[in-house]
């Protein structure tokens, strides 16, 4: 006999379709829950490999690819343009200098080498252009025009030239680098206490381009004044020979200028911004390489490219200095297209922005002076001493022990 379920079993086989429902209900929010969960696990961790970003390893572009994004025109040399830089630049100069001497006192003598030792600067960058080909199309005007305004500042145009070449066509390269390459840690250590405090201590690294003019760099040899020098091939011969000839010229020029009118007024009218240009050279070419709050590598052997050595640059903020020396800042895509003039840096730097990504370090904003500029450089050379000899993508290294020497001398 079939017995006919009781009531209490009746509503609980009705019920169970509805606890089955219940039940799947609750899981679902615990399952987009989890999927949440593991969604910003995901990104958490993209995050912190954008954070983590190596800026040794080998940028997802192509040099190709930045110079395609540089619009046309940026890539065309204006002389008259150029020109009408130099006019400007060299009517400051001998204005400031026919004020300097009518008023001749004590009060205005420090704001005329400041102001002088910037346009003595800003005269440097211009040959700077010239050495380049960025100046003009025409080689020879690029080679009087340079060398009259690179003479004026006691300054080889043709043995400069030829080593800022090779400091280009070799940045970011530990050994074949020119100017402000690293130490490695083997010649850091021959180097005797004196030069060490003497390297990476201010004021002394800012009076370092007359010395390298004469010496080059530590551990390399020869001369930007001699014509047999290593620097220079047979062919180059002839051209250092000119620009030496052209260097003694103004060095005679100022000797004469002294038994004329006196030491002491050549020194206070040329010799004081003369160092004050130096100090501007040095500070703004060390700092395009060093300085920067991420390490930024050097390379030798094959992970080496010209690519990744002028990612290793650095731009800066010089306020209102920018328009005065004609946007050297601008120095990661000049490094990467020194045929691009200057007054197209700005421009070019912009559109090669989204190219280059985090490749690009952002400067830091200046106020109207690069006061700010003065802490960077103070930390780097605490910092910033040698590198490894072992290692294709190496990244400063501190000694420590010079920092307790010099702590201690103050």
């Amino acid at each position: 006999m079939m017995r006919m379920p009781t009531q209490t079993q009746t509503q609980t086989t009705t019920q169970q379709p509805a606890v089955a429902k219940t039940t799947a209900t609750m899981r679902r929010p615990a399952a987009d829950q989890q999927q949440q969960v593991a969604e910003t696990a995901a990104k958490a961790t993209e995050d912190s490999q954008f954070l983590r970003f190596d800026a040794g390893k080998p940028p997802p572009f192509r040099i190709g690819d930045v110079r395609a994004a540089v619009p046309a025109h940026c890539w065309r040399k204006c002389p008259w343009r150029s020109l009408s830089y130099v006019v400007r630049d060299v009517a400051v100069v001998a204005g400031l200098a026919v004020a300097a001497a009518a008023a001749d006192s004590w009060a205005v003598w420090p704001l005329y080498w400041a102001a002088q030792g910037t346009m003595f600067w800003a005269l440097f960058v211009l040959g700077h252009d010239c050495g380049h080909g960025s100046f003009s199309d025409n080689a020879m005007l690029n080679s009087v025009v340079g060398h009259l305004l690179h003479s004026f500042i006691l300054v080889p145009y043709h043995g400069w030239r030829i080593s800022h070449r090779t400091h280009h066509q070799n940045h970011g390269h530990i050994e074949r680098d020119e100017s402000w390459h690293p130490i490695t840690e083997k010649l850091y250590k021959q180097l005797e206490t004196r030069t060490k405090k003497l390297r990476f201590t201010v004021p002394f690294p800012l009076l370092a381009f007359p010395v390298y003019l004469l010496y080059r760099s530590p551990g390399k040899e020869g001369s930007h004044f001699l014509p047999s020098s290593p620097l220079f091939s047979p062919k180059e011969r002839g051209d250092i020979m000119v620009s030496t000839t052209c260097w003694c010229i103004m060095l005679a020029s100022l000797l004469a200028m002294a038994c004329t009118f006196g030491p002491l007024q050549v020194l206070k009218m040329y010799g004081v911004p003369y160092l004050v240009f130096v100090m501007w050279l040095d500070l703004v070419t060390y700092l395009h390489h060093h300085g920067h709050h991420d390490a930024l590598p050097w390379y030798r052997g094959e992970e080496w490219s010209y690519l990744r050595g002028g990612l290793t640059t650095v731009d800066r903020d010089y306020g209102w200095i920018n328009n005065i020396h004609h946007d050297i800042g601008t120095h990661v895509i000049h490094h990467l297209f020194p045929q691009i003039p200057h007054y197209h840096l700005v421009e070019a730097t912009k559109a090669a922005r989204p190219v280059l990504g985090r490749y690009y370090r952002e400067p830091e904003k200046s106020g109207p002076l690069p006061l700010h500029l003065l802490g960077v450089l103070l930390r780097s050379l605490r910092v910033d001493h040698f590198v490894s000899d072992h290692g294709d993508v190496v990244y400063y290294q501190t000694d420590h022990t010079l920092n307790t020497a010099t702590d201690k001398l103050k």
